[in-house]
């Protein structure tokens, strides 16, 4: 379940209606957004299964005129370290400047009849701010099959702070496209704030 929109009110709101600890996910993101106005939020809630367990795991994204701000929340089981259930919410707030990419990746079924404005079956939104990387690497070598020699290690970089999947069958079509206008309006902002030299 997505919910995006530009108010703080409606940021508590989307927070309540995603039924997930509302109350503690909306003081951990009240308390990290301060008082700047909200120009774009995006809550998505997933379940996944671990082994026998269901899990659940809230995602609140929030724009303001200055900063991105993320927060998640997961639930965990009782054990060693606590005898009942507990959640764990943490909150990130990132300088606009900071954010290297916004990378939006469109699943379209049935390419060939694409129409334009159609809902992609799925997107995946990943943010990247340097906070997380991952490398690839593999061995390096040359185009003689018959050489030995160590060549070192060729590879890349990717910036992978935050991917968010949201897909069609899932999370419904309104989850599909609360996750694009989000992914927008970020976009815009850092090219703005990148325009601003600021």
């Amino acid at each position: 379940m997505a919910k995006t929109g530009t108010t703080t009110k409606g940021l508590r709101a989307a927070i309540e209606r995603s039924g997930y600890y509302p109350a503690l996910v909306a003081e951990a993101v009240e308390a990290a957004v301060g008082g700047e106005p909200v120009a774009s939020y995006l809550v998505h809630q997933e379940t996944t299964f671990d082994s026998n367990e269901v899990r659940r795991h809230v995602t609140v994204l929030v724009l303001t005129e200055h900063r991105f701000i993320v927060s998640h929340t997961d639930e965990q089981a009782a054990d060693t370290s606590s005898p009942t259930p507990y959640a764990t919410t943490s909150t990130e707030s990132v300088k606009l400047e900071r954010i290297s990419s916004v990378v939006v990746s469109r699943v379209v079924a049935n390419p060939e009849k694409y129409v334009p404005g159609t809902l992609p079956r799925e997107v995946v939104l990943t943010i990247g701010w340097g906070a997380v990387s991952r490398i690839d690497l593999e061995p390096a070598a040359c185009g003689d099959s018959n050489c030995e020699a160590d060549h070192g290690y060729t590879g890349s970089s990717t910036a992978d702070d935050l991917s968010l999947r949201v897909s069609e069958a899932g999370d419904g079509p309104d989850a599909v496209r609360q996750t694009l206008a989000f992914a927008q309006a970020l976009s815009e902002a850092t090219a703005a704030t990148a325009a601003s030299g600021r």
